[in-house]
């Protein structure tokens, strides 16, 4: 068995707007298996200042780990659980699904995704996603003044019912604790399918108390990074009690992670759904198959999939969205 290891600088068709600065390239690592006649490829890709794998030497750390799965022709799994993405990359390139979506059978629902911009920015990306047929449109707050949001919101509601367009808005922790319930209040009006991360990871007994007094649901997101070991995952759920998790595998513990964390959250009565972290269309693939095998062939939510059309030098793969959702439309033997 033989590991390469290559890195790639991907470059977005327009800045991506996160409460955290803007994003204008992605760096990954793309890690190739080749065991005889099986090739098989994975996607690493850490966030930076986000991944808690995010590390000044990455490329080194990967590369230990890759020596490591030559010599024994097995993941680490348990050695891996503080590095997500690596994991992530190494457990795309030896997994093969077999499930409806990946043979190309159905599709899986996903979100219109609207990124932070200014009012008219953001207000002609709704409109965008709104004519390609999205049924659920989630965007991004937290960049301009809370009245222009709230004000775009408001104009969503007014041309379209809960019944016509779901909402979901991702605060990515811009709250400050104080503000937040008064917030969400505020946002609940416009008949929200629910919030992420309202205020800053970290502060369990206060997402606790939104979590109980909140009129709109609330979902974890940036909570959950870090948060590694099973016994630790289902002391967080307990404590805080959220309605939903949103589980990336690159930053939340790779596939086996990720599972954890939804039969966990079944165990609770938590919802989840499963999301792409700005990752190429390898990643993506991925994910997206992960997401029919633990969810059925059957999805009745919708994913957050979409980020595959991002990048200008975007990797070729067999996804296609049409309308609203994500459909592989044919499957190659050598793929993953």
């Amino acid at each position: 068995m033989k590991i390469a290891i290559e890195e790639r600088t991907l470059h977005f068709k327009q800045p991506a707007g996160t409460s955290r600065g803007v994003y204008t390239t992605r760096r990954i690592w793309l890690v190739t298996v080749t065991d005889g006649d099986v090739v098989g490829v994975g996607e690493c890709a850490p966030l930076p200042q986000l991944s808690c794998d995010d590390i000044p030497n990455y490329a080194e750390v990967l590369a230990r780990f890759c020596r490591e799965v030559e010599k024994t022709g097995e993941i680490p799994y348990e050695a891996m659980r503080d590095y997500p993405s690596m994991l992530f990359g190494l457990e795309t390139a030896f997994t093969r699904f077999n499930t409806a979506f990946s043979r190309g059978e159905v599709g899986i629902p996903i979100n219109g995704l609207v990124w932070m911009g200014t009012f008219d920015e953001m207000q002609q990306r709704i409109e965008e996603k709104l004519k390609q047929g999205f049924r659920c449109v989630k965007l991004k707050i937290g960049a301009i003044d809370f009245d222009s949001e709230l004000e775009l919101i408001k104009n969503i509601r007014s041309r379209f019912s809960r019944l016509d367009v779901e909402l979901r808005v991702d605060a990515n922790g811009a709250f400050p604790f104080e503000e937040a319930l008064y917030k969400l209040e505020l946002l609940s009006q416009y008949a929200l399918h629910s919030i992420e991360q309202p205020i800053k990871a970290g502060q369990w007994g206060n997402m606790a108390e939104l979590c109980r007094e909140s009129p709109l649901p609330i979902a974890l997101d940036e909570e959950l990074i870090g948060v590694n070991d099973p016994d630790q995952k289902r002391q967080m759920l307990n404590i805080i009690k959220p309605q939903y998790i949103i589980l990336k595998p690159s930053l939340h513990g790779g596939m086996m992670g990720v599972r954890e964390w939804v039969d966990i959250a079944r165990d609770m009565g938590i919802g989840s759904w499963i999301t792409s972290a700005l990752e190429s269309n390898i990643g993506l693939n991925a994910i997206a198959q992960l997401c029919s095998d633990i969810y059925g062939n059957h999805i009745k939510m919708p994913q957050g999939l979409g980020t595959g059309q991002l990048f200008t030098d975007n990797i070729p793969m067999p996804l296609e969205i049409r309308g609203d959702q994500l459909w592989r439309v044919k499957r190659f033997a050598s793929e993953q």
